[in-house]
């Protein structure tokens, strides 16, 4: 990752992190999985509690992205941010 791309995506985390807006759940979804694909670091990341409903919908979510690089999956997060919360 270059030091631009990491910057911009810290950025893009705490504006989606601190902003008062509220997304409908899907979009939610997309943002969690995006940003945990974008940081994994050993292997792909999986939620703790398979019979919890939420945690069905976050595993499904990571299924949706694993084919993503990290690189990837960080453009597509900071294209998310800009989309919903504003330009970074």
């Amino acid at each position: 990752m270059t030091k631009i791309s990491d910057i911009k995506f810290l950025k893009a985390y705490e504006m989606a992190s601190n902003t008062s807006l509220k997304f409908p759940p899907d979009i939610m979804l997309h943002f969690y999985a995006y940003y945990k694909r974008a940081t994994q670091k050993n292997g792909f990341y999986t939620t703790a509690n398979n019979e919890d409903l939420l945690s069905g919908f976050k595993a499904n979510a990571l299924l949706q992205v694993e084919n993503l690089s990290q690189l990837e999956a960080r453009n597509k997060y900071i294209e998310m941010v800009e989309k919903h919360i504003g330009k970074i």
